[in-house]
């Protein structure tokens, strides 16, 4: 099953829309317009969590611009949701360990600050890094401590989203117990928010634990409510794999025409929408499927396609490993700038300082002189007065 993600990372799993891209137009737009440094770092940020699921290298681009900003205007809030847009970015990339160190400095953050949601938040996202990693043991700590947040906070918002993840986590583990316990209770927060997306995917997800334990009357009532609600959702991914869930329940049931319809199913809508990974997961059963009624014409059509989706994905794996060799060094050069470019600003105020610190004697020294010999008593009192502003 897919990890559901939260709330700040939801889109990682979806695909964009043209909507997203105009809204990160619109607000990029507005940057030329925006007159405080605040409110550059705002629009940056804002426009990197639009772009982050389909030009993931330019969103990572701009939120370290917004970043840069951040931290010179001393603006912590910024700083925090920009590194949460740059891991963001990496995680889209595939480039976990990128995405851990970017949510790690986010989280450090949060600890310093006072915002159970963002440090509830950030906390479960490391989570995901590690489940993504197949790092169970530490997924499972930073999603309980993540949990322990959202129980004593009462944050009602994030609850779905952990209880979910947490059942994930569990049924990947095939501890089928504490994984519906979690599933269990991320569809009664999905039904307390009225959310039909959050609600499909949570049956989805109790379908695949009933079929796993053979329930398949449970199971075949928990996919068809799930396809009710994610079809008013419009949720066509999750579709995808609520549809090959009922495929694979069907064959456990020995009833091989439904199986064929639900997982061609599958992979047509997953080849509409161009969901390889959701092509190749249907393919592959379809495969299976026909060679077990021998029919093998059907089989071997479902195998060719299982093998160019297969070197698809594996090129396309290829290209972002590249791109995420690219922005890495081009992010490295950014920190590098950025670090040349503080380091002169720090020369020069050292520069001030000590100009200051040599200005203040000499004045105080003018001044000593200048009072034992005739002159105006006013001009006097004019270099005191200069040398206390420099110096304060």
């Amino acid at each position: 099953m897919r990890i559901i993600l939260t709330p700040i990372l939801f889109l990682i799993s979806c695909f964009p829309s043209p909507a997203q891209k105009l809204k990160a137009d619109s607000i990029s737009n507005r940057l030329p317009m925006e007159t405080t440094d605040t409110g550059r770092v705002i629009n940056m940020w804002k426009t990197a969590s639009y772009l982050y699921s389909f030009a993931p290298d330019s969103s990572i681009r701009i939120a370290q611009r917004a970043l840069f900003l951040a931290q010179r205007i001393k603006y912590p809030e910024g700083e925090s949701r920009s590194l949460g847009q740059m891991a963001n970015g990496f995680l889209s990339l595939g480039n976990y360990p990128q995405a851990l160190e970017y949510y790690l400095k986010k989280l450090q953050l949060e600890e310093a600050g006072n915002n159970p949601y963002n440090l509830a938040s950030v906390t479960m996202n490391i989570g995901i890094v590690y489940v993504y990693r197949e790092e169970y043991a530490r997924a499972l700590y930073y999603l309980h401590r993540s949990d322990s947040i959202i129980t004593a906070n009462k944050l009602t918002d994030l609850q779905f989203n952990i209880n979910l993840n947490l059942g994930d986590v569990f049924n990947r583990q095939d501890e089928n117990d504490s994984a519906f316990y979690y599933f269990n209770r991320s569809l009664y927060y999905a039904r307390q928010l009225n959310d039909v997306d959050f609600i499909g995917t949570a049956l989805t997800g109790m379908g695949h634990l009933y079929t796993k334990g053979n329930q398949y009357d449970k199971a075949l009532h928990s996919y068809k409510q799930a396809l009710d609600h994610l079809h008013v959702a419009n949720n066509e991914d999750c579709i995808c794999e609520a549809t090959l869930g009922l495929a694979k329940l069907y064959q456990a049931k020995g009833v091989t025409d439904s199986a064929n319809y639900f997982a061609r199913y599958s992979f047509a809508l997953g080849k509409k929408d161009g969901f390889q990974s959701r092509q190749l997961e249907a393919a592959s059963f379809l495969t299976s499927l026909y060679r077990s009624t021998a029919e093998n014409d059907s089989a071997y059509v479902y195998l060719e396609a299982e093998k160019l989706l297969s070197d698809s994905i594996n090129s396309k794996e290829k290209i972002r490993t590249s791109e995420a060799l690219s922005i890495n060094e081009q992010i490295r050069q950014e920190e590098l700038f950025e670090s040349n470019r503080r380091r002169e600003e720090e020369r020069r105020q050292q520069l001030q300082l000590l100009l200051i610190g040599l200005c203040i004697p000499i004045l105080f020294l003018i001044t000593l002189l200048l009072s034992r010999v005739k002159v105006h008593v006013r001009i006097i009192r004019f270099l005191g007065v200069i040398s206390l502003l420099i110096l304060f």
